[in-house]
């Protein structure tokens, strides 16, 4: 009988992969890959609950590379424990369109959880779902039927803990007491610029204490000691941990290891065959022994896992058949069968209710009329719950020891706006996040990386310009819707009254494919009157809402608070004879995705004498009026004064559009 193939040679695997994979794409990182080896070979072997048959299944553990940029480190792991992650997939690495890009990626590699690169949010989506784990335990486990239970694992690395986002959220992970989240910290001593030690001096085990965290040190090659470690983490249930691998990178290579050569560069041909007679290697490139797969191979354990969960999962909803459904439908991302007519029944209410309000407060009535249809409408704040107006009612925080339904962020903007899309991937939760608009840009990469995932997370953006006032410029958004704007497949919502700022509400929870930026003013704004087609066409993104008397020949744009203005101004330019009209556009996105005869219809392309008015930078709307039209707003940063004194000062005024338009027409 063939001797065990010992844990060194398995690990050697993911090594050669690696480095043959980036030197067959003449680009990419194997130092990190290399130096993870071992615990990666540990960690996948011995504790990772998954199935490679079924990578969607939701009770497997959860598995995040931080450290994206050593992404063969998991699609070898994914290859070598039976995911469907080919050798030609592996020999494709870095290749246009395949399963395996520079970075792992949501969607294009069956396996990989989450798209992670920009060092950091990979920690804070595993915090996410870990928050989400917890949550979604306490509101649906009970008494002998664990059917959510699993943990969260991620690796990480030195740059991921110089990113300030990693404090916001391991301080976080340490206070709410996350026992099923375990990092693995790659302590390798290298960087791009070479040895950390020259900035980078933390004590990273006493940083890690002070946050609530168990912290296990280890030699990060020492396959036993990897493994107590593990158990160790396992068994701690009432904070996450952290184990500190003491690890070299390049491991295996005679010349490279411990150096940054290793780190983001081919190893080259001459080093490759240096490695593989230190590793005793003596296979070609890409080659493995059938043995080697045979030990890897996680799919008949998955098997067994999964049916195991289901055959629990049927026991539970046979004693919880109504609690069964509701789970199944919110991690199927299902919305309730009846949502959509009352969701729109509450438009039609608010419509009909009239009245002036600011829509930060018609935000918070959306909120308080949406949440019991959706309980899986999971809120949070980074410590503005009470100028966001983000609470509902029956809102209770998340703490360590309680479940809850509403999470108070504390001053961590970036670190809430990853959390959120970890919990958005998860599953389970539809989440919304709040700040200023301001603020937006200490999240601005998180939500750029949701967009990318495609995740369905509402950021709720309030104090939306100058009309925020005496704050002044520190706090006077100018530039950032625009910013949000551009950022493809992001929906920027910014509606003018509490009918729109509904509409908006239900257009995000219904998205399940974007992320929606909603924008609120912190002043009154004044309602619009609407016919019932008027009120179906704020889903398009824009629409005619007041419509010329006799024959067209100038358009207004607006949004937010400054369709009031552009009302006045209509109502003034009317009485004097103007055929003018105003389309409010409340979402620019989704209305330059209706079609041409739509767009058309409410911009028609012969009428050039068009004025947009918005409290933001100007530039985002010669889009929309042309290099002949105008636009009334910010070119500059605003100033410390009431509201209204603001306005003024900026020329963004009824006066100010009427004599637009009349300069137009």
């Amino acid at each position: 009988m063939p001797a065990p193939i010992s844990e060194r040679k398995l690990a050697n695997a993911i090594r050669v992969l690696s480095f043959d994979a980036v030197q067959k794409a003449n680009s990419g990182h194997p130092g990190a890959p290399m130096g993870m080896a071992d615990i990666a070979e540990v960690l996948w072997r011995k504790f990772l609950k998954h199935n490679p048959a079924d990578p969607n299944w939701h009770n497997r553990d959860r598995f995040v590379l931080s450290n994206g940029h050593g992404s063969m480190l998991i699609y070898s792991l994914l290859h070598l424990s039976g995911y469907d992650v080919s050798v030609d997939d592996l020999k494709g690495f870095r290749q246009l369109h395949s399963k395996t890009p520079g970075h792992p990626e949501l969607g294009y590699t069956p396996g990989v959880e989450t798209t992670t690169g920009p060092l950091g949010q990979g920690i804070a989506n595993a915090v996410g779902f870990a928050i989400a784990e917890k949550t979604l335990a306490a509101q649906f486990n009970r008494d002998g039927h664990n059917v959510v239970d699993h943990h969260t694992y991620a690796f990480l690395g030195d740059g991921c803990l110089m990113e300030g986002i990693s404090h916001e959220v391991c301080s976080l992970a340490g206070t709410l007491a996350l026992g099923k989240l375990v990092f693995f910290y790659d302590d390798n001593g290298i960087s791009i610029d070479g040895n950390v030690e020259g900035w980078f001096t933390d004590d990273t085990e006493a940083r890690f204490k002070s946050y609530g965290w168990q912290v296990i040190k280890v030699d990060g090659h020492d396959t036993a000691a990897i493994t107590q470690a593990t158990e160790q983490a396992i068994a701690e249930t009432a904070k996450p941990s952290l184990i500190i691998c003491k690890t070299t990178i390049g491991a295996g290579s005679p010349n490279k290891q411990g150096l940054a050569a290793s780190h983001g560069a081919p190893l080259g041909d001459d080093e490759i065959a240096l490695t593989r007679d230190a590793l005793s290697w003596k296979h070609a490139p890409f080659e493995l022994d059938d043995e080697i797969y045979e030990a890897w191979d996680a799919k008949a354990k998955g098997d067994v896992q999964q049916k195991n969960w289901d055959a629990d999962f049927e026991a539970y909803k046979k004693a919880y058949p109504e609690l069964a459904a509701e789970l199944s439908r919110r991690l199927n991302g299902e919305l309730p069968a009846d949502f959509a007519s009352q969701a729109q029944a509450y438009i039609q209410q608010t419509q009909e209710a009239g009245g002036d309000v600011a829509s930060r407060k018609a935000s918070q009535n959306a909120i308080n009329s949406l949440q019991p249809l959706l309980p899986e409408l999971l809120g949070g704040s980074a410590d503005l719950a009470g100028s966001n107006l983000t609470l509902f009612k029956g809102a209770k925080g998340i703490e360590k020891d309680a479940d809850g339904n509403y999470i108070y962020y504390g001053v961590r903007e970036f670190g809430m706006t990853a959390i959120a899309n970890g919990i958005a991937l998860h599953g389970g939760f539809i989440p919304y996040v709040a700040t200023f608009l301001m603020f937006m840009e200490y999240a601005r990469n998180a939500v750029r990386m949701g967009a990318l995932m495609k995740q369905r997370v509402i950021h709720v953006y309030t104090h939306d310009s100058i009309g925020l006032g005496e704050d002044g410029p520190t706090h006077q958004p100018v530039e950032q819707l625009t910013s949000l704007r551009t950022t493809p497949n992001l929906r920027t919502w910014r509606p003018c009254d509490a009918t729109e700022s509904a509409s908006a509400w239900v257009e995000a929870i219904k998205s399940e494919n974007n992320p929606s930026a909603l924008i609120f003013s912190r002043q009154s704004l004044p309602h619009q009157a609407r016919d019932s087609e008027q009120v179906a066409n704020i889903t398009k993104g824009g629409y005619i809402l007041a419509k010329e008397q006799g024959e067209l020949q100038a358009i207004i744009i607006a949004t937010g608070s400054e369709v009031g203005l552009a009302m006045e101004a209509y109502e003034a330019l009317s009485a004097n004879g103007v055929g003018v009209r105003v389309v409010s556009m409340p979402c620019a996105e989704i209305f330059v995705e209706q079609e041409a005869s739509y767009r058309e219809a409410v911009l028609p392309a012969n009428i050039r004498a068009r004025v947009a008015v918005e409290a933001a930078h100007v530039d985002y709307w010669y889009k929309f009026v042309g290099l002949d039209g105008k636009v009334i707003g910010m070119t500059t940063y605003g100033e410390s004064a009431p509201a209204s004194d603001l306005y003024k000062e900026f020329g963004i005024t009824t006066d100010a559009v009427i004599e637009a338009v009349n300069s137009l027409v």
